[in-house]
């Protein structure tokens, strides 16, 4: 149990630093005199390494361990956040946010690798993807309110805090076995032919990637249309912590009722893109809250099936598959970010950016994994994906 807790806190402290830039955007902008576009491109570099780093990162893992990466990890993401607070320097912010971004990639693929080396189900799973997006739910909620008595530093300050408490945790956790090393020490080209990872990365894309973008501007439209600050950041916050209890949800079903997880992995990614296209509307505010519940509680249900799925389909590098999975999520976040920042600027405010999003979204749906892609025997009421890989790769 104290080795599942660790893992999570690594998600908390990965996602923690998710949205902690967009929480306060508009704040962010006024203390660097910079537009919010430019507030949007710290979260572009920041992912732009978080990205570029996701296959190695989960080789790390492979070859290292998975806690001694995860360890390094949260200290990186803490000791860039601690410089950040130096000065209110777009410069010093766009450097630390690159730093931040090799910690998150560092984190988010090996705490998962962690859990599953220490015979995590894809119930638990779920629980580690339902912490690294209930973590920026919260902190959409609470960073907003800190910028108060801590200005520019709000951000950061909050996320040293959260990423020590992580680093305690892991320091107190037990090691896990590595992967058995196979030859050459390098990742199998096969893991770039193969079709069905492409599917298991389209639908984290539908389920991490674009709610992150959702989740960073979602506060700043509401403002942008009226609403008060505090009314935004608990509405926007929706769209990512409800994510936190659907991800083991979808770890439930792909462990118990097999049959039913693919439908319900496209019937929740549709549902994402239509509570972006009402967040994209004049709708009253209790329906703007409702299509972010609804983002929020969708969003989680891919988790367990992209992630269990693609370390079931490359057994021999299972943290390199999740990685590879993980960098084209990150990648949308890289691109989708920044588009939605300039939306701002045109008629709408920021609708136009939401309307596309949620069309996008929608369209992801086509790209769920096959039944085959899972090695599922819909004949049984119970199954383990991938039989032991899913549970303990080592």
């Amino acid at each position: 149990m104290r080795a599942y807790v660790a893992g999570v806190g690594v998600a908390f402290a990965v996602g923690w630093n998710i949205t902690i830039v967009g929480a306060v955007a508009t704040d962010l902008s006024h203390s660097y005199g910079a537009s919010l576009a430019t507030i949007g491109l710290l979260v572009t570099v920041q992912f732009l390494v978080h990205m570029a780093l996701q296959i190695p990162a989960g080789h790390a893992a492979d070859r290292f361990g998975a806690r001694r990466v995860a360890l390094l990890a949260l200290a990186i993401m803490a000791g860039a956040n601690a410089v950040a607070m130096a000065a209110p320097s777009t410069t010093l912010a766009f450097v630390t946010r690159a730093f931040v971004g090799a910690g998150t990639a560092l984190g988010l693929v090996p705490g998962s690798d962690y859990i599953r080396a220490r015979g995590g189900s894809p119930f638990v799973q779920g629980i580690y993807g339902g912490a690294s997006v209930l973590a920026p739910g919260i902190a959409l909620a609470v960073v907003p309110q800190l910028v108060g008595p801590l200005g520019f530093r709000a951000p950061y300050a909050s996320s040293v805090a959260v990423s020590l408490v992580a680093l305690a945790l892991m320091l107190a956790a037990a090691d896990a076995p590595r992967t058995a090393r196979h030859a050459g020490e390098h990742v199998d080209v096969g893991l770039f032919r193969d079709v069905r990872i492409y599917r298991f990365a389209a639908i984290h894309t539908a389920s991490f990637g674009f709610s992150v973008v959702a989740g960073n501007w979602v506060v700043t439209l509401l403002q942008k249309h009226g609403h008060s600050h505090g009314a935004s950041a608990a509405a926007g916050s929706l769209t990512l912590l409800l994510g936190f209890f659907t991800r083991p949800l979808g770890g439930w079903v792909l462990r118990h009722r097999p049959r039913a997880a693919l439908p319900l992995t496209a019937a929740s990614i549709v549902a994402c893109g239509i509570g972006a296209i009402v967040l994209a509307t004049p709708a009253p505010f209790p329906v703007l809250i409702l299509a972010s519940a609804l983002v929020g509680l969708a969003a989680g249900i891919p988790f367990a099936v992209a992630f269990s799925g693609a370390a079931a389909a490359r057994p021999a590098a299972p943290g390199a598959a999740v990685g590879f999975v993980n960098a084209w999520a990150a990648l949308s976040i890289l691109a989708g970010t920044p588009l939605v920042a300039l939306t701002f600027s045109l008629p709408g405010k920021g609708r136009l950016g939401f309307l596309v999003l949620g069309i996008v979204w929608i369209a992801l749906a086509l790209a769920t994994p096959r039944r085959s892609d899972l090695h599922v025997d819909v004949s049984q009421n119970r199954h383990e994906v991938g039989t032991d890989t899913a549970q303990n790769p080592r």
